[in-house]
């Protein structure tokens, strides 16, 4: 056997490997998902009949419709994506000029600034709910308002403000994106925008933005993800408010409810009214999911060029 030969045969092998070694990180990945997608079209007939696994003998659509109806779905995806929107937008602007400067800009202290920011990755955020609420409830702003603090809960502008200040949540890994982006572009471009004139902020924004696109496209879809998922900040900031992951919560057992009372073989034991929650809880989640793929979808491939380009892993 020649040498050229022993290498085609090599690198088959590799291949094959990779190619197990990906099919099996996408089995584990996917396998909840498609689990869920199976059972949100099962019927309650479908439990105890042994031969139904992944595919439903009887597939419905009922699940989906009390769900839809239950959760005010219409209503709280509005909300939902338009604080997941506002967020992702506000901090998008603030991580990408924190993330500039960083990257850009040497200044004594820049260096502790940046691992400060990449330390509030591992603080969890339960840490900080408590005064962040009390800051938010007896907002005084910087002691100026002390004798007449606002209320500041149960609307959007804790949001806001910890978005414009780039302390919301994660924002220390988008401030790393953003400055491992930058920090790859050739800054051949902004001494060619220095040449001609133009100031740091000009050249930030009409020479470093438009290069940073893919960038800025990860950094959005990674807040817009969180934010769209998250409980435990519109929880305590917004109770009072109605987004799909509250709503997802209280529709469970309100459907639940409803259907022990006008379905008789719903209400015949516990065991089943357990199984049949989980049916229709499987269904609310693929409502919750099914906009996040579709954005998955439209914006994967300046995701995988950014994440290639940042270097994040893991």
């Amino acid at each position: 056997m020649n040498l050229a030969t022993k290498e085609r045969w090599r690198k088959r092998i590799v291949g094959f490997f990779r190619m197990v070694l990906l099919i099996g990180i996408a089995y584990v990945i996917l396998l909840p998902l498609i689990h869920r997608l199976s059972t949100a079209f099962m019927g309650v007939e479908d439990l105890y009949d042994q031969s139904v696994r992944w595919i439903p003998r009887n597939p419905t659509f009922r699940n989906f419709r009390l769900m839809w109806e239950h959760m005010d779905y219409v209503r709280s995806f509005a909300n939902s994506f338009f604080l997941a929107t506002l967020t992702s937008v506000l901090q998008l602007l603030t991580c990408s000029m924190v993330g500039y400067g960083l990257a850009r800009l040497e200044f004594p202290g820049s260096k502790v600034i940046f691992g400060l920011a990449v330390f509030t990755l591992v603080i969890p955020p339960q840490l900080i709910m408590v005064p962040s609420y009390l800051n938010f409830r007896f907002f005084d702003l910087l002691g100026i308002l002390k004798n007449n603090p606002i209320n500041l809960t149960g609307s959007y502008w804790p949001f806001v403000l910890l978005a414009i200040t780039g302390t919301g949540f994660r924002c220390g890994l988008y401030i790393f994106i953003m400055r491992q982006f930058f920090k790859g572009m050739p800054r051949a471009l902004e001494e060619a925008a220095y040449i001609d004139g133009a100031g740091l902020f000009t050249t930030f924004w009409r020479v470093m933005i438009p290069g940073a696109i893919p960038g800025l496209i990860t950094t959005f879809l990674f807040s817009f993800v969180w934010q769209w998922n998250d409980y435990l900040y519109v929880t305590t900031f917004n109770s009072g408010g109605k987004f799909l992951p509250q709503s997802l919560e209280a529709a469970a057992t309100k459907v639940a409810a409803a259907v022990n009372e006008t379905d008789a073989l719903a209400s015949t034991s516990g065991f089943l009214d357990d199984h049949f929650y989980s049916l229709i809880n499987n269904a609310g989640m693929v409502l919750v999911i099914v906009p996040l793929l579709i954005l998955y979808i439209l914006l994967q491939r300046y995701f995988v060029e950014s994440v290639e380009r940042t270097g994040i892993v893991g």
